[in-house]
């Protein structure tokens, strides 16, 4: 037999096992259409961005108690959005107080302004070190992005944290000019505290293992905190709401509910305000629309 034939006998099995592969492999992933949607969220286990149709937000003019902050916010996002130079942002402090919500607020109000110019992507805690991947996807895009991770800590062993440290600022490729990262946390330096005082205790050099630990908020140029509010504010955000959603109901009719409703929440932040209206407006067969 010529090693012709014995070539030709082989095709068949070749081609066999070909068409066995490319049925057990994996479809390359499709290409994103970044122009479906204004907001996107990121899924790092199969590189996608999925289009967010209608974000949860309310308007920025329903954020009471926070004008510092949504003027500084919305400061750095309008001029990052007209292409000048802006800072990462990192908004922290108590829970409930508002922080992602002016993130989305703040998107809206640029885009208002200059509708598609500004692009949200949410990305969840646990992909922080997929961030290279996704930056590579938005880096040679015309838009200009916002990349927005809620409730952002790190806890224990977890070293996800140089990722984000090197893609901020220190790394060799660094930030893209056309993207910008804002983040929310509890924490001012985005660890717990017994982390901290962890790496002091068993560390040889304990001044460069803490410094090493807390640098990480040095990387957002802008700082924004968030403190509990006072009754005052707490009546001026639910004051808004009802004004706002049309509810038909007194001040002297909703105060003496939401004093109580704040002693049953153990708290007054913006965060039970809104709970409080959705209670409100179920009771009184309103939609909040």
């Amino acid at each position: 037999m010529t090693n012709t034939t014995q070539n030709t006998d082989l095709l068949p099995l070749l081609e066999r096992i070909a068409t066995a592969l490319e049925r057990l492999s994996p479809p390359a992933p499709a290409e994103d259409d970044l122009a479906t949607a204004d907001a996107f969220v990121w899924h790092a286990a199969d590189g996608r961005l999925s289009p967010v149709k209608k974000v949860n937000r309310v308007d920025i003019q329903l954020l009471r108690g926070v004008q510092l902050q949504r003027d500084q916010l919305l400061e750095n996002t309008s001029r990052f959005a007209n292409g000048l130079p802006a800072n990462n942002a990192l908004l922290w402090g108590s829970r409930g107080a508002g922080k992602s919500s002016l993130v989305k607020a703040v998107h809206a109000a640029v885009n208002a302004e200059n509708p598609g110019s500004l692009g949200l992507v949410e990305i969840h805690r646990e992909d922080i070190p997929t961030l290279p991947v996704l930056l590579d996807r938005l880096r040679n895009t015309d838009r200009r992005w916002v990349l927005f991770c809620d409730d952002l800590s790190f806890d224990g062993e977890d070293a996800a944290y140089k990722s984000l440290k090197a893609v901020l600022e220190g790394g060799v490729e660094g930030r893209p000019d056309n993207v910008v990262f804002y983040a929310t946390s509890n924490r001012r330096h985005l660890m717990a505290r017994d982390m901290i005082d962890n790496e002091r205790s068993t560390a040889i050099n304990p001044s460069e293992a803490v410094e090493e630990k807390v640098s990480l908020s040095d990387r957002f140029g802008l700082w924004l905190g968030f403190h509990n509010c006072d009754q005052q504010t707490y009546f001026d955000m639910i004051a808004g709401y009802v004004e706002a959603y049309d509810l038909g109901i007194s001040e002297e009719e909703w105060k003496p509910r939401a004093v109580e409703w704040t002693v049953t929440r153990g708290a007054r932040s913006g965060r039970v305000a809104w709970q409080f209206i959705q209670e409100l407006a179920g009771s009184l067969g309103k939609p909040l629309t």
